[in-house]
């Protein structure tokens, strides 16, 4: 019960910082950090293809509603959501608890930023990508990916740093 209550309170707080804070800021009219993307990375590891590409597509799709986008949101979400169980085998060899979600403690350091800017650059590349419908300017492209994983990554490593893992999972 309490992963749930915790789940929500993420969802909700991630959602609500996304729309009415990070969507506002564009560094250099390149960058926007998108930390929604965390939601799904820290998912618990034991959730199942089903739970996670049905909770990707939900942050997804509230986002697209929040935010006026189109479905934009939604299928970058959902690609990232199915991809997550084989990002978490390819950096996490070793069998993990299934309330354990990815962490600095649960994976190694270096394992968890190499999970997450693989998760953030799919995500950021299959976003641009419908954004765009082509690769018109692939500078500015580059350049938009780039800064936009960079800016988002970072948010993420100090939401990291600062986020108190629970010592014991709880239903």
């Amino acid at each position: 019960m309490i992963n749930i209550i915790r789940g929500t309170l993420y969802f909700v707080t991630l959602c609500l910082i996304q729309v009415l804070v990070l969507n506002n800021i564009h560094f250099l009219r390149l960058a926007t950090p998108l930390l929604y993307v965390y939601f799904i990375i820290k998912l618990p590891v034991g959730y199942s293809p089903v739970q996670t590409l049905f909770l990707s597509f939900l942050m997804g799709i509230m986002i697209d509603i929040l935010s006026n986008t189109p479905g934009m949101h939604v299928a970058a979400c959902t690609l990232v959501g199915f991809i997550r169980p084989k990002m978490i085998r390819l950096f996490k060899r070793e069998n993990l608890p299934d309330n354990i979600a990815p962490s600095f403690s649960s994976f190694s350091y270096g394992s968890f930023v190499r999970f997450a800017i693989t998760l953030v650059a799919i995500h950021h590349l299959s976003l641009f990508l419908i954004e765009s419908l082509a690769l018109f300017d692939i500078l500015y492209f580059s350049i938009r990916f780039i800064a936009g994983v960079l800016t988002t990554i970072i948010l993420i490593i100090i939401v990291e740093t600062f986020h108190k893992t629970p010592k014991r999972g709880g239903d």
